[in-house]
């Protein structure tokens, strides 16, 4: 037991490592943007855009935030504006799609995948959702009422408190990840040691089959739908290195997360801002499944076409 909680502890510390040297640069950048014309300019660029999916221009600022940031950034500017509960409903759509885009973004691509193409793929998941949601509701249009929700905001004085406060939000951003991570890391290396692990596998084969994956994956979907894509890259870094997970299923199951991952916490934190929380919940699940399954039906037909193009050349030259 002592050997499996020191493997698994310098396992944690290991992904912990990798992933702060992610997280803390971005935090610190981005918090520090906060306070200069920066984000607000981009603010101004995408604010005559947004009449386009049915918002006003102040929709910008929660959008740029809670992309920039987190999720709680892009609430907390809501609340500073009065929305309808159709704006708040789009905006929350498109900020579950694609919030915190930099760091998640960034610690999927850990895994070998595209930093562009785990960014493009939520960003175009936000749009096009927000733009359907536009057209086909037609309902929404009184003011949201936003609970006892604070927009409360820390005034910075100088550059100096500038810094020291995005320090101290990278530094407790990766105190909170290996407050998360290391505890994780300890379990699987358990559950893995004892051979639980395949067990579990074995129960979520069903669903991963459905999406096209094989059953090693599964516990890459589970940690990503319950802990997050940020917390939940230690686990698809391990699945990758000793679990077998191969490129293609990698590929699939962040497709898969980055349209529904966290799914309890990304949700419930929207229920405060009196919006319909159940749709949200229903739209992410059902764009992830679909768009993995048929993401995982072209890319066996692309290598059908291959082997059977190869089989071809290979019976040619032999004739």
């Amino acid at each position: 037991m002592t050997g499996i909680l020191y493997r698994g502890l310098q396992q944690g510390l290991k992904v912990t490592w990798m992933l702060g040297k992610v997280i803390f640069p971005i935090t610190l950048l981005v918090t520090i943007l906060q306070y200069t014309p920066i984000l607000p300019w981009i603010v101004e660029q995408i604010s005559p855009l947004l009449g386009l999916i049915g918002l006003s221009g102040e929709a910008a600022v929660p959008l740029v935030l809670g992309n920039a940031l987190n999720l709680y950034a892009g609430i907390a500017a809501i609340v500073s504006f009065d929305f309808t509960v159709k704006e708040v409903f789009i905006m929350a759509v498109m900020l579950s799609f694609s919030h915190n885009l930099f760091i998640e973004s960034a610690l999927a691509s850990k895994v070998g995948v595209s930093w562009w193409l785990i960014s493009g793929i939520r960003l175009s998941l936000a749009i096009i959702s927000a733009i359907i949601i536009n057209l086909l509701w037609n309902g929404g249009a009184e003011q949201a009422q936003y609970g006892l929700i604070s927009s409360s905001e820390a005034v910075m004085d100088g550059w100096n408190e500038i810094v020291l406060h995005g320090l101290q939000t990278a530094i407790i951003a990766v105190v909170q990840l290996a407050l998360i991570v290391i505890p994780i890391m300890i379990v699987m290396q358990f559950l893995r040691e004892k051979g639980w692990l395949t067990i579990i596998s074995d129960k979520f084969a069903p669903f991963t089959r459905m999406l096209g994956m094989e059953k090693n994956t599964s516990m890459t979907l589970v940690a990503g739908l319950t802990i997050g894509l940020a917390y939940g890259a230690g686990l698809m870094i391990q699945a990758v290195e000793e679990d077998g997970v191969s490129r293609r299923d990698m590929y699939l199951a962040l497709i898969f997360l980055v349209s529904c991952h966290a799914v309890v916490e990304d949700t419930v934190i929207f229920i405060p801002l009196g919006i319909p929380v159940l749709p949200l919940l229903l739209i992410r699940l059902i764009t992830a499944i679909l768009l993995t399954m048929a993401v995982a039906f072209v890319w066996k037909r692309i290598d059908y076409r291959k082997r059977k193009e190869t089989s071809h050349e290979h019976s040619y030259n032999t004739l």
